[in-house]
């Protein structure tokens, strides 16, 4: 009867782990299936729950930086993106890596450029660096 006990908790570990994507809970899922089928030869809870939380924080501990390695970081995408190759008109004079100013879309930016751009002429968004945007002169 005690294998019920682990298969509930694998089921709500696994509905854990889904609802939260953070590679924490699904090293217990495993750990619990190995004590759900240990379970079926040794009738000692007290063993069976210590192989449970042992091998659950073994696991934990060895194979998430692992994994959290190959696995894809999420970079969180803003509207403001998409004013990635428009153009913008000079403010405020930029000198060679020195902070000026663009307006683009109707928004003022504070912008940098690996060279001098006086103020009215037309530049070509390049990037968004923090607050600041990477500009060059636009042709």
């Amino acid at each position: 009867m005690d294998w019920i006990f682990w298969l509930i908790l694998v089921i709500v570990l696994t509905i854990v782990e889904l609802a939260t994507v953070n590679l924490l809970s699904v090293w217990f899922v495993i750990s619990g299936i190995v004590a759900m089928i240990l379970s079926f030869f040794i009738d000692d809870v007290a063993i069976v729950s210590t192989v449970f939380a042992l091998l659950g924080i073994l696991l934990l501990f060895t194979t998430r930086p692992l994994l959290k390695k190959y696995l894809p970081t999420q970079r969180v995408r803003t509207n403001a993106d998409r004013i990635i190759g428009m153009c913008g008109v000079v403010t405020e004079e930029i000198k060679k890596n020195s902070v000026g100013e663009v307006k683009v879309d109707g928004k003022k930016w504070s912008a940098i450029s690996n060279s001098k751009i006086p103020v009215g002429s037309e530049v070509i968004i390049e990037a968004i660096d923090g607050v600041k945007v990477v500009v060059r002169k636009g042709e």
